[in-house]
């Protein structure tokens, strides 16, 4: 049986549940509780999770999918207050994104000079080894 239960509070998690839910290893998600992204409750050295890890769980790893670094997820956590808009956190979301998106940008170009520099060598390969074949 799932150790989910109901408590006054709503739902929460064992570890093992979130990382059957995420796809990840419960050393994952302790390792993401050592960098301060988690906070679950404790009964004696159970690690009890609530809707608003799984949340947080749920948004590092949409991140690191976005390629967000641990540090920056951190600071966009950091940065949540609802009784302003969350202005802050999603001006912080939008400058995060678009350096991502201009880093990748340039991977995308230096790739694209490659594979051209890349075409080129093979060119001339090509062409010395038909030199050589027709001596």
């Amino acid at each position: 049986m799932s150790a989910e239960t109901l408590s006054a509070s709503g739902k929460t998690y064992s570890i093992s549940d979130l990382a059957r839910e995420f796809d990840v290893t419960p050393r994952t998600i302790r390792f993401y509780e050592e960098q301060g992204l988690l906070s679950p409750a404790r009964r004696g050295q159970v690690r009890i999770y609530a809707p608003g890890d799984r949340v947080r769980l749920k948004l590092i790893l949409r991140g690191k999918r976005l390629g967000f670094t641990l540090d920056e997820s951190k600071a966009l956590f950091d940065l949540y207050d609802p009784d302003s808009g969350n202005r802050r956190q999603l001006n912080t979301m939008l400058a995060t994104i678009e350096s991502h998106r201009a880093n990748l940008a340039q991977q995308l170009h230096d790739i694209q000079v490659m594979v051209h520099e890349l075409d080129d060598a093979e060119s001339r390969c090509r062409q010395a080894l038909k030199d050589i074949q027709e001596q």
